[in-house]
């Protein structure tokens, strides 16, 4: 969750080793991101790579989870059957 949105999590279903390869990668990709310094075509390939890799972590794309659920990735968490559940927490943003 930040600021009220829901993001999803990285699949728990992925191996150790998998894990810290692609939290490598996306790692790297956001550096590169940050480095090409508005080179359009740089810029370009790097946030490609920053995508697979979520895309690769299951934080991106197709769902990890095989019991039904809906997506709510990137939703305000207000506006969805997690609305009670948010409203009950108690975090610096709603302070």
């Amino acid at each position: 969750m930040v600021r009220g949105r829901l993001w999803r999590k990285s699949n728990p279903g992925l191996g150790d080793d998998e894990r810290e390869r692609l939290v490598k990668e996306l790692m790297s990709a956001r550096r590169a991101v940050r480095d090409a310094k508005g080179e359009s075509f740089a810029t370009s390939e790097a946030r490609k790579r920053v995508d697979a890799a979520k895309v690769a972590l299951g934080e991106r794309g197709a769902v990890w989870w095989s019991d039904g659920s809906p997506n709510y990735n990137r939703h305000m968490a207000k506006n969805t059957p997690y609305a009670d559940w948010f409203a009950s927490l108690k975090t610096p943003e709603k302070t």
